[in-house]
């Protein structure tokens, strides 16, 4: 398996995290991809890329008024000279204050400028903004795709996202029963365009509500997702690592 959205950089993992990585490959995950979301994180994760483990770096839009002015030119240097296999973690957050949504427009636009002169795939970040999303990456003419981290959209949302050449995420809130839209598009959406992730340490799965997410979780994800397909665990394992091998053009 391969965990398409790990924040293994966070602080609340400095106390064990040779340990959680372990745990992660006991249950099969053989890679995961580390996104940033703000400037002074893009060293820590640097720091962890190696032996199945992949980097990405971006500027989240919660974070809109903490990245300054030349956010994007930083970006770019980090970029250029570090070989990221994404850049990520990035996109639009209609859930905070609407004061910053134009902040976050330009923000989302100009980094989806400098992944397509990369020739870079993108990890989005989208809360109940898909179709401002989907706008934008109409406008920009956005060539290489990506994934749409913790997709909460609908079935036809996703299928405009694959479109444009997307994959979807699908972790922990789809062992959830509550979470119909989820588990309806993780039941109904082509297999070739799904990815897992754990988002850890956020958004674990049902059982462990509270604690702290690790990528050893995808194991009840692809249980779940499984079972919401009517297919085998082992199938849906080898597709999804295909997807994400493919997607984020990921070489061993």
């Amino acid at each position: 398996m391969i965990d398409t959205h790990c924040h293994l950089d966070f602080p609340v993992f400095d106390g064990d995290r040779e340990a959680v990585w372990a745990r992660a490959r006991d249950v099969g995950v053989r890679g995961l991809v580390i996104p940033g979301v703000r400037l002074d994180s893009f060293g820590r994760i640097l720091a962890l890329r190696g032996e199945g483990c992949r980097i990405a770096f971006g500027l989240h839009p919660v974070f809109w008024g903490e990245h300054p002015e030349d956010a994007l030119a930083q970006l770019e240097g980090w970029v250029r000279w570090h070989a990221p296999v994404a850049v990520g973690e990035i996109g639009l957050d209609y859930m905070v204050s609407s004061e910053s949504f134009e902040v976050q427009a330009r923000l989302f636009e100009g980094q989806l400028r400098l992944a397509k002169a990369f020739h870079l795939p993108v990890l989005l970040h989208v809360r109940r903004a898909h179709e401002p999303v989907l706008a934008l990456l109409r406008q920009v003419k956005f060539p290489c795709g990506g994934i749409v981290h913790a997709f909460s959209g609908s079935l036809e949302q996703a299928r405009a996202y694959i479109r444009l050449g997307f994959c979807v995420g699908i972790g922990g809130v789809v062992t959830r029963g509550q979470a119909t839209r989820v588990r309806q598009v993780a039941a109904r959406v082509d297999a070739a365009s799904l990815v897992l992730e754990s988002d850890a340490p956020d958004l674990p799965p049902l059982g462990r509500i509270g604690e702290r997410n690790e990528p050893a979780c995808l194991g009840e994800v692809v249980a779940t997702l499984a079972a919401l397909r009517g297919v085998e665990v082992a199938d849906l394992i080898l597709a999804t690592t295909r997807n994400a091998r493919r997607v984020l053009n990921w070489q061993e």
